[in-house]
Order: C-alpha cells, then sequence, then structure tokens
C-alpha cells in the first residue's frame, strides 16, 4: 500500500473513532437529568466525589506549592534586576490563579483520575462485568459513566482552587524568606493588581477540564481491547488525549475569556 494510501486510511480511522466519541458523549450525557432527578441514581456519584476529590487533594496541594516554587524561582531575578521585585507577587498569584493552577491540576486528575477511571472500566469490560449490567437491564452509561462525569466536573473547580492557593502560597514563602521580597510589597502588588474575573478563571476552565477528562477517560475504557495490553493501552490513550484535550481547552477558553474581560473591564495594566 502507497503513503498516501496508509495516510487515508489513518484518517478515516481516526474521523471514525471522533464520531463514536461523539456518539458516546451525546448518549451519556442524555443520562443527566435522570440521574440528578432520582435519589437512586444520586447516590451512585457520592462514592465519586471520594475517589474524584478527597484522594486527589494531596496530590494537587504538593503540586501547586511546588509550582509557585518554581515560579518564583524564575521570575525573582529577572525582577530584581529590572528593579520591579516589589510585583513579584502579582506576576505568581496572576500565574497561579489564571493558568498555572488549572492547568496543572487538570494535568494530575488526568493522571491520577483519568487513568483509574480507564482501567477500572476497562477491566469490567474485558471481564464482561459491563455486558452483565446490560443482561440485568442496567444501563451502563447511567451507573458507571454519569456518576464519574458528575465528580470530575462538580469537584475540579475545588481541586484548582486548592492547587491555587497552595501555589501562591509556595510562591511567597520562596519570594520572601529566600530571596528576601518584602511580605507587604508581595501581597499589596497582588491585591492591586487581581480582581474577581482573575480569581473565576480558574475554576471555570476546570469545569471544562473535568468533563473532557471523564468522557475521554470513560470513553476509553468502554472501547479497549481485551486482555492487559489492551486496559494498558487504552490508558495510556487516555492519558495522552485529556492532556491534549486540556491544553486546546485552556487556549480557546482563555482567549474566549480574555475578550470578555477586555469588553466588560476594558484593557488594564498589571504594573
Amino acid at each position: 500500500m502507497n503513503i498516501a494510501g496508509i495516510i487515508g486510511a489513518r484518517t478515516i480511522r481516526r474521523v471514525s473513532a471522533f464520531g463514536d466519541f461523539c456518539r458516546f458523549t451525546g448518549q451519556s450525557l442524555s443520562w443527566i437529568f435522570g440521574v440528578v432527578t432520582h435519589w437512586r441514581n444520586l447516590r451512585l456519584v457520592f462514592p465519586q466525589f471520594f475517589e474524584v476529590a478527597t484522594r486527589s487533594v494531596p496530590v494537587v496541594m504538593i503540586t501547586g506549592m511546588f509550582v509557585g516554587m518554581v515560579l518564583a524561582v524564575q521570575a525573582v531575578m529577572q525582577f530584581k534586576a529590572l528593579g520591579l521585585d516589589a510585583k513579584l507577587g502579582t506576576i505568581v498569584n496572576l500565574s497561579a490563579l489564571r493558568e498555572l493552577g488549572p492547568v496543572l491540576a487538570g494535568m494530575m486528575l488526568a493522571g491520577r483520575v483519568g487513568g483509574g477511571i480507564t482501567a477500572e472500566l476497562g477491566t469490567m469490560r474485558v471481564t464482561e462485568q459491563i455486558d452483565a449490567l446490560r443482561a440485568m437491564g442496567a444501563d451502563p452509561l447511567r451507573v458507571l459513566v454519569i456518576p464519574r462525569f458528575l465528580a470530575c466536573v462538580l469537584m475540579s473547580p475545588v481541586l484548582v482552587m486548592y492547587t491555587s492557593v497552595m501555589a501562591i502560597l509556595g510562591g511567597f514563602a520562596i519570594s520572601v524568606y529566600v530571596y528576601g521580597i518584602n511580605a507587604k510589597d508581595f501581597w499589596e502588588s497582588s491585591a492591586m493588581s487581581i480582581g474577581y474575573f482573575d480569581i473565576f478563571q480558574g475554576p471555570v476552565k476546570s469545569l471544562f477540564f473535568g468533563a473532557a477528562i471523564s468522557l475521554v477517560s470513560c470513553y476509553k475504557g468502554f472501547r479497549c481491547q481485551a486482555g492487559a495490553a489492551g486496559v494498558g493501552r487504552a490508558c495510556t490513550e487516555g492519558f495522552v488525549i485529556s492532556c491534549m484535550a486540556i491544553l486546546v481547552l485552556d487556549l480557546f477558553i482563555g482567549m474566549f475569556l480574555n475578550t470578555l474581560e477586555v469588553f466588560f473591564y476594558g484593557m488594564r495594566s498589571i504594573f
């Protein structure tokens, strides 16, 4: 087969897989109203809150703290050289709130939560437990997908806030106690530059990140190939696609939110 034929065949497979994912997403989301309006279905969500949120708190907090520290280490010398060391808090806090907090929390969720979801559902598919649910008259999308989807969407903003707060505190600790930045200047510059719009950007982005992680992970689990190798391949593909989706969503949502900010508040300077 020539190169054009190989490229064409792979392109068709990718487009077909994307269409299958869109159909899977539509079928899954059609169950949301039925789940949230019936206690018998809604109680399936609460164990997922524990798995998604509570178990992820230490991971995202440690990640956020060290990211804030690294950001301060990389920026402090340049700011001191420019005589803008009093403004270091603005850069650290804005970066943590608008970009680093939500993106890195999403990456950690894609690895810890998304990988776990794919492995769990993939194992259920390989061992025919999903088929058994269908045989008993229960829709696997209602029982397995929607509880995980709701947990990821609803808990992602909470985890992002943990990440951002720890990033800010980590950046503060390094800036003040290691490099001698004045603590009052650090917080005053932040208070003058950061608005409510900056604070809520991260949680808004995380809603879309959580939705993407859960849907991609569930889809890969439902469509994984047989055997341990199939489950492992599905976990790898789910993690990679989730990370790519997070970065793409971050770009377009960031552009949209920046447009809204300029529309409502106009251009503003952080210095």
